[in-house]
């Protein structure tokens, strides 16, 4: 193993540059020259053109900060696969050939890791590094972290804009299929309720949780002020388990169709609610907020802070996270293993699983989630009993999963 090539691909996060960094620092110590592989599968794709590549020299990685969210190497959503090119994997090979790279590192998600699997089956060395903001894969993903302290910062700061007009705020996340970004940033944050996929929405239980706690603010608040706030994660489903998703957007290099307007549904049906409940004008009038005509009911707004939750700083523990594991893959290269994920490094010993059984979708444990009903957080539905059990564990326990 002289060279390795490194890719990262999918949706970018925090933790990237940790994985780039920590994989050029231990190929350089092991005394294997580690390059950059551009623009994820895309770059891969066209290697065979690409007439020079960055060497990650230790004066180059140097310049890589890896406290800064996004990649260094760039990403792309490419499926291999579906590329219409029967000689593609014999180009993927030339390329690699040409710059005699021997072995891949690539960090990604579910689909990044599919890829990877068909890769190392077509031949190529690889080692995968967990990497999704979602955190729905059987490990710890780079990313995570990262985005739902950005997630809980901003509802944080809503509350305040949210206070002064009085407004009912709804904040929609990423997370596609699985609640983890919804879930524990809406549980740091603090905010009132928390709308996951795993759980379809029940819009009465909601909106008789968000009636009850808003009015309920106004009249022990001094000043008349209140807020509520709403997390939800853009793969909601209603009661009748209908997702909500743009149809006219067709679907991406994955198959994936485009998901699209959850905040803004979730605020409709609250409004719709409202303005059929004939209660609301008199508790409108009895917290003084009352004008006919123009302010009958709560206004209720949708935010979507999208991509800005991916960019920005990476978080400590995704930096610490990444560097490892970019660190082990280069080992595990070394030692001739491919087609796996590294799952992290624990008492001296490099942790990894079979790339295929990390990529099963893993969602958030409705365990917990009822935990956190019995303290006041609305799930979309009736509150559900807790049944928890007591258990003596030895080890240590990986943070969130």
């Amino acid at each position: 193993m002289k060279k390795i090539g490194i890719i990262t691909s999918g949706g970018d996060c925090g933790g990237l540059n940790g994985v780039v960094k920590g994989a050029a620092q231990m190929a350089h110590k092991e005394g294997i020259s580690a390059y950059v592989i551009p623009n994820g599968y895309a770059g891969l794709y066209n290697l065979i053109d690409f007439e020079v590549l960055v060497e990650l020299t230790p004066h180059r990685a140097d310049q890589i900060h890896c406290n800064l969210a996004g990649s260094e190497a760039g990403h792309s959503r490419v499926k291999i696969k579906k590329i219409d090119d029967d000689q593609k994997y014999d180009r993927i090979k030339k390329g690699l050939e040409k710059f005699g790279i021997d072995g891949l590192v690539i960090s990604g998600g579910d689909d990044s890791g599919s890829v990877m699997i068909d890769l190392s089956q077509q031949g190529i060395k690889c080692i995968h590094v967990p990497k999704t903001m979602d955190l729905d894969l059987k490990t710890y993903s780079v990313g995570f972290d990262s985005t739902v302290n950005r997630i809980a910062s901003f509802a944080e700061d809503l509350k305040t804009t949210g206070r002064t007009h009085n407004r009912i705020l709804v904040m929609e996340v990423f997370g596609r299929y699985a609640g983890h970004t919804a879930f524990r940033s809406g549980v740091a944050a603090e905010t009132d309720a928390i709308l996951i996929p795993e759980i379809p929405v029940d819009f009465e239980a909601l909106y008789d949780h968000c009636k009850e706690r808003y009015f309920g603010r106004v009249e022990q608040s001094d000043v008349n002020a209140s807020t509520y706030m709403i997390i939800v994660a853009e793969g909601i489903r209603d009661a009748s388990g209908k997702e909500l998703v743009d149809e006219s957007a067709g679907v991406d290099a994955f198959g994936h169709k485009r998901l699209a307007g959850a905040g803004k549904y979730v605020c409709n049906e609250l409004v719709k609610r409202f303005k059929e409940d004939s209660s609301i004008v008199d508790l409108m009038k009895r917290s003084k907020l009352y004008v006919k005509g123009i302010y009958e009911i709560p206004e209720v707004r949708s935010v979507a802070p999208g991509h800005l939750v991916r960019c920005g700083r990476s978080s400590v523990y995704d930096v610490n996270f990444g560097k490892e594991a970019g660190a082990a893959a280069i080992i595990l290269l070394k030692s001739g293993l491919s087609g796996v994920t590294v799952s992290g490094i624990q008492n001296g010993k490099i942790q990894y699983m079979k790339t295929s059984d990390v990529i099963e979708q893993r969602f958030v444990d409705l365990n917990v989630v009822t935990l956190h009903e019995q303290l006041g957080t609305c799930f979309g539905r009736k509150p559900q009993e807790a049944k928890l059990k007591s258990e003596q564990k030895k080890g240590q326990v990986e943070r969130y999963l």
